[in-house]
């Protein structure tokens, strides 16, 4: 690691792009100044990333490479840490992300819309074929049900692929609360699908263990609302005044 100051956590703080001080960062112990950059304005980075912090964790999910930070100087290194080696990968997948790059960003962004498509859709077609009385609403709303137990575990092991090879698996609260939500929420779907092929009339005659079931196709669009709102968290912070 190249020589230079060395800064506590709190120190570094100061740097933080505000009121004219410079912009730094820290990347696997290096501080770096990247107060140049036009995307550091006033110390903020994609309106979730803040200057005068350790952002190790974070950059392994940018976009881009890490030798955009070569671009900067470093003005000196963490006190107390050491740079460390590269987080070991199997042969075997790095020789695929170097084939295919598309897979370190993209698997979990494509599969995850079809769960939250399809399972809003069963609760959408559920209640348009009850004020309707047409059963091909109804219909579809099973299609749509199916599908989303089929696409809702690809969409969760792409998610934890994703915050393993992004995050390294850092714990994180957006991600704990969808790791609890999810697999109850695929369970939720599979119990109707089951029940809906058992019992094909559960909504034509209705009784209470239809009541039940209707309960249930309506817990969907809160916890999908919830899981999503989470997911979303990550990407696109909401900014505190």
């Amino acid at each position: 690691m190249k020589e230079g100051k060395e800064f506590t956590l709190e120190e570094l703080q100061s740097f933080n792009g505000q009121d004219g001080k410079p912009v730094y960062i820290v990347h696997r112990g290096r501080v770096i100044d990247v107060s140049n950059s036009k995307l550091w304005k006033n110390g903020l980075h994609m309106r979730r990333h803040h200057a005068g912090t350790d952002l190790t964790t974070d950059i392994q999910g940018a976009p881009h490479e890490l030798d955009v930070l070569d671009r900067y100087p470093q003005v000196g290194v963490l006190k107390g840490v050491e740079e460390s080696v590269s987080r070991p990968m199997p042969a075997a997948l790095a020789a695929l992300l170097e084939r295919f790059p598309m897979l370190r960003r993209h698997p979990h962004p494509m599969t995850v819309h079809f769960p939250i498509v399809f399972l809003l859709s069963t609760t959408a077609f559920n209640l348009i074929y009850l004020m309707t009385g047409i059963p091909s609403f109804e219909a579809t709303a099973l299609h749509c049900l199916g599908a989303a137990v089929l696409f809702t575990p690809i969409a969760i092991g792409t998610g934890l692929y994703t915050w393993w090879l992004n995050y390294l698996a850092k714990p994180m609260r957006p991600v704990n609360i969808k790791k609890r939500l999810s697999p109850l929420l695929w369970l939720l779907a599979v119990i109707a699908f089951i029940w809906r092929l058992a019992v094909p009339d559960i909504l034509h005659s209705f009784r209470p263990a239809s009541l039940v079931y209707f309960f249930l196709i309506l817990s969907f669009f809160p916890l999908v609302t919830i899981i999503g709102w989470f997911g979303a968290q990550m990407t696109f912070p909401v900014e505190k005044d």
